[in-house]
Parts: C-alpha cells; sequence; structure tokens
C-alpha cells in the first residue's frame, strides 16, 4: 500500500472517531435522517448528540449508517422563552381490549401510509403507553395524542376511538416527515413541541422533554430493528443447518470406464 494510501485511510479512521464540527445529517440506510451536533464511536454504535449536552443522544448501530452530509438549515432565530414542560400524561384508564387488534390496525394504517410500523409502536408507546383513552393535562387524547385542533384538521371526529386515532396521527406523521425531507429526529420533534419550534430553531428545540422524547422513540425504533436482523439472521443459520445434505452420485473413474470389454 502506497503512503497516500495509508495516509488516506489514517484520516478517514480519525475523522470517524472526531466530533462533528457543525451540524450534520447521518443518513441511515432505511432511508431516515438524523440531524446531530456531534458523533463518537462507541463500540459498535455511533453515538449521535443532539445538543451540546451529553444528555441527549443516540445510538444507531454504525452499519445502519450510509454516509454524512452537511446540514443547511438556515440559522435558528433568536430563541423565545421557553415554554412550560408538558406534564406527564394522566393516568391510564383503560388498557386495549384486544392488542392484537390493534397490532394489526396499526400495521394495516402504517403500511397505507407507507411508514415502517414499529416507528408507528414507538411512537404510540411514547406519546400513550398504547393507552386509548389517555388524555395528557394539555387536552391531547388518545393512542397518538392528538390535540382538540389536530384532530379535527386530520378529520378525526373521535379521538378515543384507537382506528381513528392511529389514522390521524399517522397521516399526520406522515406530512411531518415529508415536510422535514425525512428527517425523522426533525419529524418527532415537531411531533411533539409542534412544528413552528423546530422552524424556530432550526433543529430539535431545546426543551428537555422534547430532546427526550425524540431520543427515547429512536431508542425504542432502533432496538426493534436490531431484534429483528438478529432473529433473522438467527433463522437463516437454523434454516442452513436443517437443510438435508444431498449425497452426490459417485463418478466412475477413468480407469473403470475405459475398460475394453470382452
Amino acid at each position: 500500500m502506497c503512503v497516500s494510501r495509508k495516509l488516506a485511510l489514517v484520516l478517514g479512521v480519525l475523522l470517524l472517531s472526531m466530533p462533528a464540527l457543525a451540524a450534520d445529517l447521518a443518513i441511515l440506510r432505511n432511508g431516515f435522517s438524523i440531524r446531530h451536533e456531534r458523533r463518537e464511536l462507541v463500540g459498535g454504535v455511533t453515538r449521535l448528540y443532539m445538543g451540546s449536552d451529553k444528555a441527549g443522544f443516540v445510538d444507531i448501530p454504525t452499519v445502519e449508517i450510509d454516509h454524512y452530509e452537511k446540514d443547511l438549515t438556515p440559522a435558528p432565530l433568536p430563541p423565545a422563552p421557553p415554554v412550560p414542560a408538558q406534564r406527564p400524561l394522566a393516568a391510564a384508564s383503560s388498557s386495549p381490549q384486544n392488542p392484537q387488534k390493534l397490532a394489526d390496525v396499526i400495521s394495516s394504517i402504517s403500511s397505507q401510509q407507507q411508514l415502517d410500523p414499529d416507528l408507528v409502536n414507538s411512537v404510540i408507546h411514547a406519546e400513550s403507553g398504547f393507552n386509548p383513552r389517555a388524555v395528557s393535562p394539555k387536552g391531547a387524547r388518545g393512542l397518538m395524542q392528538l390535540m382538540p385542533q389536530t384532530a379535527s384538521k386530520l378529520g378525526v371526529a373521535n379521538p378515543f376511538d384507537p382506528t381513528a386515532n392511529v389514522d390521524g396521527g399517522t397521516r399526520y406523521l406522515r406530512e411531518l416527515l415529508e415536510r422535514y425531507n425525512f428527517d425523522m429526529v426533525k419529524a418527532l420533534a415537531a411531533y411533539n413541541a409542534g412544528p413552528q419550534r423546530v422552524e424556530q430553531y432550526g433543529g430539535v428545540p431545546p426543551y428537555y422533554e422534547t430532546r427526550t422524547y425524540v431520543a427515547k422513540i429512536v431508542r425504542d425504533y432502533n432496538r426493534k430493528k436490531l431484534a429483528e436482523q438478529k432473529a433473522a439472521a438467527a433463522a437463516k443459520r437454523a434454516h442452513a443447518q436443517s437443510k438435508p445434505k444431498v449425497a452426490q452420485p459417485s463418478t466412475p473413474t477413468l480407469e473403470s470406464s475405459n475398460q475394453p470389454s470382452h
């Protein structure tokens, strides 16, 4: 290997290890992108920090990151007074009567909106804990915690109806993903804090609640993806081991096949 190639390899390793000097986008193999201020390698994962503090980060399997790009979002406007942090959701008043039926509803609606059901499930888990009767102190309702004005805009007459709520919430999540060019972090931040806050700050608002919310969903989503990959790999190994070996027919030697007849 020539000196120039060795130098390029060393610089490449160093660049992967160094924190990003400005806001970057990690483009994932599944098409999503994650905006982050800096990053570092931790074993087999890349830790993406969404702010200057060490609390807001997500761990992404390094093999799932396709490449990085500079975030060309315009500089954020001067910060406005912070909004009060949302209190925890009201205590669950009921649980789904048929979890399997709910899972089928989520899967079907997610497919209609061309979204990964695992992502929608992670959002619902963070929003309501799968309680269709959940109501937040601010008035958000149902599985995907739709505010009354948002539910009205989406045509959801009864936000406590699981199918209607998931349909409206999933359509809204799809709209946000398209609005932010499928930057999953920005879309989730907008779902939690509102698009106006994301645009005001040029990314995830500096609210502890929102940063924790985004990190929780991304971690849960990545955990599901890793579990799926491990299960698929295990099934592939089991299939290979159980496949019967086919005996190969013996090939006659030249000596035996060329014996003169008598």
